[in-house]
């Protein structure tokens, strides 16, 4: 069989095949024996049917192109066997099928033209001496004194208070019934209109404005024991529920009871209550520690990010559209998981309409990933970045710890492993040849950040929105309350 290559765009190898013309009559031949074989023609019995009325019944055309099926399909086959090509999907045909049944004659050559897939070359112009600028998180020792004072705050005990009105700070103990207000023109003689689950009995309400919908607050305040109030309040725009977004509001509330938090101390004891520490100091130290890990890990991945996202630049990559609808695929399937384990219905967000739409909107996301990955691979083959089977089992290891009780596959876990430690080295060795100017945190522009954000995972980000969103409205009644 001849065979001529050529190189195509999108990583494609175009392949002129050349199928000698006892194949064409051999698979033309067999083709009309399997026919007559099964055929089933009024006035004769199956494999007993005459080759001239087969021909006739059947017609030349559809044997024809069940033949040329059977050579198009194993001619591409063996030629890319015979051509040692490294193909990813699916051939494609590119000549005209209707003019090679046309063209078709049993026993002369035929010659066709197909196309297959192939991995991508990466061209890298540059990966060394990479110039990046990144902020540097640094541990804010305000950060400890949060934490404890939060727990304080989850362990206070509630005081009754008498003798003086409602204060920043207090809870109090309502009972409340809102309607929506009547807007100007509206009829006045009309009942209000009662909010959707604004409506609770002995309710407490720690006096915080971001508490509870703005107004709703700040109307409590001064407010004394046994006294009732009608408070206008403003729902937020935007709003779970999209029908009260932006709508005023009147809260009929009776204030119950004003209660005040009394905070624990600051002592041993709350570090024995709150940790398994046996001091307060042993405690402090152990947030410290693991502020500061926080700090430098964020450090890190500022550098690692900024670091990819300049490499990008001097990547060039012609992805076959094969590898892009795979990784689009994987990014969709990662992205049904989360939403499944989240206890969320994945087909209200993957449904025959939104999926194309999601589809195109992982795209150049995908495309990104694939660059990236595979500008990685390529870099650690050209600096020979390995890993070592003692570093994979040590990770497996950790790994196991974190996946006891689930069912997973120990091969492909041993192949994550590897390619995630892979990629860690990689990018490690390219930052210590890299030029890294780390600036304070803030001080790279907004643009910039958002852009990096976004290309973080666009579809995700997308579908996550839609989901929480109906699960808010789902909970309007309890949003309001």
């Amino acid at each position: 069989m001849k065979v001529t290559q050529e190189k195509l765009p999108s990583s494609q190898i175009g392949l002129e095949i050349e199928i000698t013309p006892e194949k064409t009559k051999q698979t033309y031949e067999q083709v009309i024996q399997n026919l007559s074989r099964s055929a089933n023609i009024p006035g004769f019995r199956k494999g007993k049917v005459p080759r001239q009325i087969l021909l006739q019944r059947l017609g030349t055309t559809r044997i024809k192109a069940a033949a040329l099926e059977e050579l198009i399909q194993d001619g591409i086959t063996e030629a890319v066997k015979q051509e040692d090509i490294k193909a990813i999907g699916q051939p494609q045909l590119r000549s005209s099928f209707d003019d090679l049944i046309n063209n078709y004659e049993p026993g002369k050559p035929l010659i066709f033209s197909a196309a297959v897939d192939v991995p991508p070359e990466v061209n890298l112009t540059q990966y060394t001496d990479l110039e990046i600028k990144a902020e540097e998180i640094k541990y804010d020792p305000e950060k400890v004194d949060q934490v404890l004072e939060n727990e304080r705050q989850q362990m206070a005990t509630l005081i009754p208070v008498e003798g003086r009105p409602a204060q920043i700070g207090d809870i109090a103990v309502v009972d409340f019934k809102g309607v929506i207000a009547k807007a100007e023109g509206d009829d006045e003689a009309a009942e209000p209109e009662p909010i959707p689950g604004g409506e609770a009995t002995d309710f407490q309400v720690e006096l915080q404005e971001d508490k509870f919908i703005p107004g709703f607050v700040t109307g409590i305040l001064g407010m004394n024991p046994t006294e009732t109030k009608e408070i206008s309040a403003t729902f937020p725009d935007p709003y779970a529920n999209e029908d009260l977004a932006g709508k005023p509001a009147i809260f009929t509330v009776t204030l119950k009871e004003i209660k005040e938090k009394e905070l624990p101390e600051l002592n041993d004891d709350f570090a024995k209550d709150v940790s398994d520490h046996e001091t307060l100091a042993e405690l402090r130290t152990d947030l410290e520690e693991k502020f500061q890990k926080e700090a430098e890990q964020k450090t890190k991945t500022n550098k690692q990010e900024a670091l990819l996202n300049e490499l990008l630049k001097h990547v060039e990559i012609d992805l076959p559209e094969t590898m892009i609808d795979r990784e689009v695929d994987n990014m969709l399937t990662q992205t049904a998981m989360r939403l499944a384990q989240q206890g969320l219905d994945v087909k209200k967000f993957f449904t025959a309409d939104i999926i194309p739409q999601l589809r195109q909107r992982s795209r150049d996301e995908a495309i990104e990933r694939l660059q990236r990955t595979l500008a990685l691979e390529e870099i650690g083959k050209r600096e020979s970045i390995e890993v070592t089977d003692e570093e994979v089992a040590t990770r497996i290891k950790e790994l196991s710890e974190q996946l006891s009780g689930q069912d997973y596959d120990p091969d492909r876990l041993q192949e994550y492993v590897k390619d995630e430690l892979l990629t860690e080295k990689t990018v490690d060795w390219l930052l210590e040849h890299a030029k890294v100017e780390l600036v304070p945190e803030g001080s790279l522009s907004a643009e910039e950040s958002s852009t990096e954000e976004t290309a973080t995972d666009a579809s995700e980000e997308q579908i996550t929105i839609d989901a929480e969103a109906t699960a808010l409205t789902e909970e309007a009644s309890t949003e309001a309350e």
